[in-house]
């Protein structure tokens, strides 16, 4: 019999625990999560209890002392993406990232040299590529029988504020990064094209009222995107939208239209924030809808530990770092930005030294 591989959780937070929960209930057979990290010991002591876990260490540092662990699963804040994902991998471990990759297109390379380095994969958590109707929606557009895609329509509306780094572009790069990034990397997945320019407006509804005071802050997005192959995207964001989680795409092509995803399992037809009344079911959180598609992240992380390329890599972590990077001068400096301006060494100057993740 295989044995099992070893998981590091780095992070005992919501997506954390999340892991670590499918890990235990749905792979159990083929992996296990053997350490927790997190500088909040306490946190990571009661997420170990829950579920049996033998380890816990306030550093990767300290649970790299174990030479065998297989892969190290990182859940933190952004800000700290590069610096986890370097150490694991110089230590010979495959690693699941959450998004986004890295906080600048920099961040991204220091990652994909040690990857290198090591020869060791990088998984990425776009939780919708794991999604098996945004899969079937891919595999359809790639088929050619609805022809080539001119327009794609994707949202993100999440139903409450995330944590208040997130809420800061020095720390997260701001709401296109933490909720959007997802968007960013669906438009270029359903396009198979790379993308030319991005153009981003932003509003301000709620952030007073809910006590996000963070310069620059906005709960209110639309992003237009050019692809080289001509085609354009919408990405609309909404945090908090209050009504429940929601994401959907809709790809109109020469020969057709696909949609895919849904607000709930049932849909619905109006719902209104002022007393949440809904003619039928809507996704409460994003743990409920792509809740097959996060189980299927730790199911193909123990196929990439095993040599299979990963569904979503490096190259589309990066992708998706470049939209954001490039959609946030386009809101500070109220223009269309092209990706080919981007300078890949260069540190944004809203992030500064506590953004590079100093």
């Amino acid at each position: 019999m295989t044995a099992k591989k070893r998981l590091c959780m780095v992070g005992a937070g919501r997506v954390g625990r999340l892991h670590t929960r499918n890990t235990s209930d749905h792979v159990g057979h083929r992996a296990e999560v053997t350490v927790i990290v997190d500088p909040n010991v306490e946190l990571a002591t009661e997420l170990a209890a829950e579920f049996d876990v033998e380890r816990v260490c306030a550093s990767l540092a300290e649970a790299l002392v174990d030479d065998d662990l297989d892969a190290a699963v990182i859940t933190t804040p952004t800000f700290t993406h590069r610096d986890l994902a370097v150490t694991a991998l110089d230590a010979g471990l495959a690693v699941h990232l959450e998004k986004p990759m890295a906080m600048n297109i920099a961040e991204c390379r220091a990652i994909s040299a040690a990857a290198d380095r090591a020869g060791r994969p990088v998984q990425l958590g776009f939780m919708r590529r794991f999604d098996q109707g945004f899969i079937d929606a891919a595999a359809l557009l790639r088929s050619g029988e609805i022809g080539t895609p001119m327009i794609i329509k994707s949202l993100t509306h999440g139903p409450g504020l995330p944590p208040a780094w997130a809420n800061d572009i020095r720390t997260s790069n701001g709401m296109i990064a933490e909720v959007n990034s997802h968007d960013m990397d669906t438009v270029c997945w359903f396009a198979d094209s790379e993308p030319v320019d991005i153009d981003v407006r932003v509003s301000n509804f709620k952030g007073a009222e809910r006590g996000a005071t963070a310069e620059h802050f906005y709960d209110t997005m639309l992003a237009t995107v050019t692809f080289a192959s001509g085609a354009l995207a919408s990405v609309a964001g909404v945090c908090p939208a209050d009504y429940g989680y929601d994401a959907r795409v809709e790809v109109t092509c020469t020969a057709g239209m696909a949609r895919v995803g849904d607000n709930g399992p049932g849909g619905f037809s109006y719902i209104p924030a002022t007393d949440q009344r809904e003619q039928r079911a809507v996704f409460p959180s994003w743990r409920d809808r792509f809740a097959a598609a996060y189980v299927r992240e730790m199911t193909e992380l123990v196929d990439v530990i095993d040599g299979h390329p990963p569904r979503v890599g490096l190259e589309d972590g990066e992708r998706a770092v470049a939209l954001t990077i490039a959609g946030t001068y386009s809101i500070l400096e109220r223009r269309t930005v092209e990706l080919a301006e981007l300078d890949p060494v260069a540190i944004p100057s809203w992030q500064g030294a506590e953004g590079a993740g100093a």
